[in-house]
């Protein structure tokens, strides 16, 4: 890939206006150096953002369903002819590597495409009513405005899984990005614009880009025109949000943190639960929500599987991620490294056995924070580490009995994703089921990362509780009326109660 930061801008139509604006510095981990200098939305500007997306809401709302998902269908087109240009952006501005940056574009695409074939089934429900010569029916509507706080790991996935779906629900979208990845909303919210132009007639101010700080989002979250807040972040952000939402009694729909979890039986597949491992636990450097931060492995396959990840490690390849032979970017900033470098610390005063973890590539790119992966094997253990560190970090214990290591998985605050390795179907069924992980994604032969858009998306616990993507997510960004319609003569009560005069 030879493109270079100068022709993705000109690539996705970013202007040198845009990219000089204001005093917000985009620095790239991949080198360390400022990029773009953005402009930041004051009060006032988000307060007139908030009233715009009220206004095209209203029009908004009134067009039919379908009419919508074409203006998604489009938006899913601009985005396939952009692809390369914007999974470039992405690696350059948040540091995941070049495929992953395709990976995470390619996301946006299929939530378009499932948003599209939504937009003729936002169905409702017909309900047997009790009283003779009447219908109940359930029906769902656009809800309002809907604001979405992004993170820097996905810098666009978040507001396409949130935004495609509010869009064909019949809602306006307000995005705050990660003030570490500002650029690559910029580009999201140019190729929307393209949508928009492309097919006519769309409400102003539809979507809407705010750039900021924390005091930004907290502008957003507060406002009672905003009835849902989709904000994708750590637990200790979601603790602020929730609340604050909840206070004038609007909807929160939180994606936050992640201590996921595999086990590996003695009957498991050891080469494809290496791989997964191997991709779960140092993909985007650590950095997913999703990524595996704790590893069970039973003591029969201890010294087979622990060996082989560790040589898989001592294959990794770690550098810039725009080159193709790069398996893991750089971490996005200085106080990621000091936090996992904080980890590590703890791990050793635990008694843990660390391998790797150092930093790499101090020499060619002394501004930007490169790692080697790191192995901390922890042994047998009455609890596992509770706290998530966004940074390759993978902790191995040792277990003898299923079910204690169901407990030990479950014992953390956090309940996003999960995984089994196992050729025993009782094995597999119970990790699947009540008695089993407690997370909102529970795998089986297959990793922790990397969910398909068809399925929800959202975990348990401290995670949040709130699901994006597939399934009946899409409810969410709707409001729920129930109507019974009386085509009788009579005008009987509910539960029979009598009430004449």
């Amino acid at each position: 890939m030879s493109m270079n930061i100068e022709s993705v801008f000109t690539a996705l139509g970013l202007s040198e206006a845009q990219l000089n604006a204001g005093d917000l510095a985009v620095t790239s981990p991949v080198d360390g150096k400022t990029i773009a200098s953005v402009a930041v939305h004051n009060s006032n500007q988000v307060d007139a953002a908030i009233a715009k997306s009220r206004v095209a809401f209203e029009q908004w709302k009134t067009v039919p369903a379908p009419k919508r998902g074409e203006l998604v269908r489009v938006l899913g087109n601009k985005l396939r002819d952009h692809k390369e240009a914007l999974g470039a952006l992405v690696s350059m501005e948040c540091g995941k590597i070049y495929q992953e940056g395709l990976g995470e574009v390619q996301e946006m695409i299929d939530i378009c495409d499932l948003a599209v074939g939504l937009s003729r089934q936002l169905f409702g429900l017909t309900i047997a009513s009790e009283r003779p010569g009447h219908r109940m029916t359930e029906t769902w509507h656009p809800i309002g405005p809907v604001g979405i706080i992004s993170a820097f790991n996905f810098p666009v996935a978040v507001w396409c899984w949130n935004s495609a779906l509010a869009l064909v629900c019949g809602n306006s979208v307000i995005w705050k990005p990660s003030e570490k990845t500002p650029l690559t909303a910029l580009a999201c919210q140019k190729l929307f614009d393209a949508a928009a132009a492309e097919v006519g007639d769309i409400p102003e101010g539809l979507s809407q880009v705010i750039i900021g700080h924390a005091d930004v989002g907290e502008q957003l979250v507060n406002d009672s025109r905003m009835p849902v807040i989709s904000a994708t972040g750590s637990t200790a952000m979601g603790r602020k949000v929730g609340p604050a939402v909840a206070a004038r009694f609007g909807r929160s729909i939180l994606e936050l943190g992640g201590n996921n979890a595999i086990i590996v039986t003695p009957s498991a597949d050891m080469d494809m639960a290496v791989r997964a491992i191997l991709f779960g636990a140092v993909g985007t450097a650590g950095q997913r929500c999703t990524s595996t931060r704790r590893l069970f492995v039973h003591s029969d396959v201890y010294d087979e599987l622990v060996p082989a990840l560790k040589e898989a490690y001592s294959g990794i390849r770690v550098g810039d991620p725009m080159q193709q032979s790069t398996l893991v970017g750089p971490l996005i900033d200085k106080q990621a490294f000091t936090n996992m470098q904080s980890a590590l610390d703890l791990a050793m005063v635990n008694g843990g056995e660390v391998l790797g973890g150092s930093r790499a590539l101090q020499d060619t790119y002394p501004n930007a924070y490169y790692v080697n992966p790191a192995i901390v094997e922890m042994g047998e253990t009455k609890q596992t580490v509770q706290e998530e560190t966004f940074a390759p970090i993978l902790y191995v214990y040792r277990y003898n009995d299923l079910d204690e290591a169901i407990r030990l998985h479950n014992d953390v605050p956090q309940g996003l994703s999960s995984a089994i390795f196992t050729m025993d179907m009782r094995e597999a069924e119970k990790f699947t089921s009540a008695v089993g992980s407690d997370c909102g994604i529970a795998n089986v032969n297959i990793g922790t990362s990397g969910a398909e858009i068809g399925g929800a998306f959202g975990g348990e616990k401290e995670t949040g509780g709130g699901r994006e993507s597939g399934s009946d997510a899409w409810k969410g960004y709707m409001r729920r009326a129930t109507s019974t319609v009386n085509y009788s003569t009579d005008l009987p009560l509910a539960q029979g109660i009598e009430f004449n005069l």
